[in-house]
């Protein structure tokens, strides 16, 4: 029997397991890193190590250390999570001859598939040639052999980049599991993602928990998903559940496991088996009526599994909520969390409460939010609100598109599921959402009363002219009246009803909205779901930066700059100069504009924050056109 666990992880996943062990009585150890010191699952943990240092490679990717961590801490069983050392054969081994319990597959096991390259090999499927690749062959997708969640992935539609991008994925890949290896295969446009959830016993019991679609994705990584798979033709699902099935039995597989496929034209296409448990699970526990994570514990324990696999029921959704800006190019967020509460009858899976930072060093999802319903449009229509009612006070986050996403015709009949929904629909879904002009006359109303509470007064026998107030393109005229209230004179047709610090209500058309509005020091209001800020009257003249000037686009850290790139280069629009790495994931700086570079500011290992000079291109002038002589 597991009495105390260590979970070699970090966040959500550490949170989530943590939660199964309660329930069961088991206790629990967390191990972190020093950006980790203060994290949600270091508190909810029983007792906690620390690994020295922040990077991935000096701490969550360092098997001797956990180990180490795992026995100083007295736990007699390890569950791995997922990402990091989750599908590393030689960490699974170092735990077990440690005498820990592994709660995982077989290292065997893992060997086989967690490797994409072998479980190709073993399926019959042979990755391309990197040397051998031609233009007939594109586009291609360039893959870590290791790991998961879009990183070390690659799409490569032009010959001359393959070889930098094979650099850059294994740079990636190298960073986020501790390997290096990718391996070239062909790129299927626009298919559906698929997934079969698998559990085992090592008694030869195998489930087939049903199908997951995970379509909607950005940069590889998964945002919605949902189970069981919509509109799946009877005869491809049962394929797609017998392939899952004799894969685990190929292989020996004991514990949680995922298989993955993309479905094009009707065929589904072996992607990879992924040899642990994944992030969407939730939607198949809510469907089955099970828990994972228990039923994981139960196998390492050597327990066996019922005969028959449990009946499914409903419908599951699951909106995956990052720290994030989709409307610029997806650029990962940092700050802190200042307020995170969601409404009831949402199962929420998280790593960050209240007042928690979000960092730089690791992944930017926030929390998963799921729901289950009788059909799939009572779930569509449940996670779309419930997001829309949440309360999330921080940095930029994708629930704007989360809503906008759930609400688009493509996604809530179903009617066309695949991976290029953001890439055919981005610049609608990041469109900001309507009622904008009613929530920045709330946020200046609300700031108007708060410092009418502070100072008093505010109305006089001469009329002064309207306070102005600016959020973003929204700019708000209003004046106090006699009675103590306000008059709206831009936008028009707005009348006040009731304005405090904290609540304001306005009447439009003959309807009344109440908004609940929280300012912070920095100048940020939430208003609803809306986030503003409000804009200063007068420039800061340090704010001001030379023409040509590449900034910053998030705090990270200097990987690499462009081979031989020197002061007084000339560049062209588009050229790759540098790469920062955040949040795990490596972000390629451009040339704005063809020029010379007159500054480089970049170097190896440094670390910058958002906003920071990268370098300085300048542009090339058009010669200005020659007058007409006979003008």
């Amino acid at each position: 029997m597991i009495s105390r666990l260590l979970v070699a992880n970090r966040g959500e996943i550490a949170c989530r397991v943590f939660r199964t062990c309660r329930d069961l009585g088991v206790s629990t150890v967390a191990v972190y890193s020093d950006a980790d010191a203060g994290a949600l699952h270091v508190r909810e943990a029983d007792a906690a190590v620390r690994l020295p240092g922040a990077a991935p490679s000096e701490t969550y990717l360092r098997g001797d250390l956990i180990v180490a961590a795992a026995l100083a801490a007295g736990a007699d069983a390890v569950h791995p999570g997922y990402g990091f050392l989750s599908e590393n054969a030689d960490f699974a081994r170092t735990v077990i001859d440690a005498g820990l319990v592994w709660v995982g597959p077989p290292p065997a096991a893992i060997e086989a598939m967690a490797s994409k390259t072998r479980a190709k090999e073993l399926l019959g499927i042979a990755p391309l040639d990197p040397a051998r690749v031609t233009a007939a062959d594109l586009p291609v997708l360039v893959k870590a052999a290791a790991g998961g969640g879009g990183r070390g992935m690659r799409i490569v539609r032009e010959l001359t980049y393959l070889s930098e991008e094979l650099e850059s994925a294994s740079a990636e890949a190298a960073s986020a599991f501790g390997d290096g290896e990718v391996f070239v295969e062909p790129y299927v446009e626009d298919g559906r993602h698929v997934e079969v959830q698998l559990l085992c016993d090592a008694h030869g019991t195998v489930w087939a928990l049903g199908t997951r679609d995970c379509s909607l994705q950005r940069r590889h990584q998964k945002v919605i998903e949902e189970a069981p798979a919509p509109g799946l033709p009877a005869a491809l699902e049962a394929s797609l559940l017998d392939t899952a099935v004799r894969a685990a039995k190929a292989v020996g597989y004991v514990g949680a496991g995922t298989v993955e496929f993309l479905v094009a034209d009707g065929r589904a296409h072996f992607l990879e088996m992924n040899t642990r448990l994944q992030v969407e699970h939730p939607v198949t526990e809510e469907v089955y009526g099970v828990d994972l994570v228990a039923l994981q514990l139960a196998v390492a324990e050597g327990g066996k599994l019922p005969p028959e696999t449990p009946a499914p029921r409903g419908h599951a959704i699951e909106a995956r909520l990052y720290a994030e800006d989709p409307a610029r190019g997806w650029a990962p967020q940092t700050g802190t969390l200042r307020l995170f509460d969601v409404p009831e009858g949402v199962r929420l899976d998280t790593g960050y409460a209240s007042g928690d930072a979000i960092g730089v060093h690791y992944d930017p999802m926030i929390a998963k939010l799921t729901v289950h319903a009788a059909t799939r449009d009572g779930a569509v229509r449940k996670l779309a609100r419930a997001l829309e009612r949440a309360r999330i006070h921080g940095p930029v986050t994708n629930r704007d598109l989360l809503v906008a996403s759930l609400r688009h015709p493509e996604y809530a009949t179903a009617d066309r599921l695949d991976t290029g929904f953001y890439d055919r629909n981005l610049p609608a879904l990041t469109t900001a959402p309507g009622g904008g002009d009613l929530a920045a006359v709330a946020a200046a109303l609300a700031a108007a009363s708060a410092r009418r509470g502070r100072f008093g007064g505010g109305w006089r026998n001469l009329r002064s002219r309207d306070e102005t107030r600016t959020y973003g393109d929204h700019q708000i005229l209003y004046r106090p009246t006699r009675d103590g209230g306000y008059e709206v004179t831009a936008p028009e047709g707005v009348r006040v009803v009731a304005a405090a610090p904290d609540r304001v209500s306005l009447e439009t058309a003959g309807v009344v909205r109440h908004f609940d509005v929280t300012a912070y020091e920095d100048g940020t209001v939430h208003v609803g779901g809306h986030r503003l800020t409000a804009r200063p009257r007068f420039t800061d003249p340090r704010e001001q930066t030379a023409p040509g000037s590449l900034l910053a686009p998030m705090p990270g850290t200097v990987v690499r700059v462009a081979d031989g790139l020197a002061v007084g280069d000339r560049v062209t629009a588009g050229q790759p100069l540098l790469w920062l790495e955040a949040m795990k994931m490596e972000h390629r700086v451009t040339a704005p504009a063809s020029g010379t570079l007159t500054a480089l500011h970049a170097a190896p290992g440094r670390q910058v924050e958002v906003g920071a000079l990268l370098a300085v291109v300048q542009t090339e002038e058009r010669p200005d056109a020659q007058e007409d002589p006979s003008a």
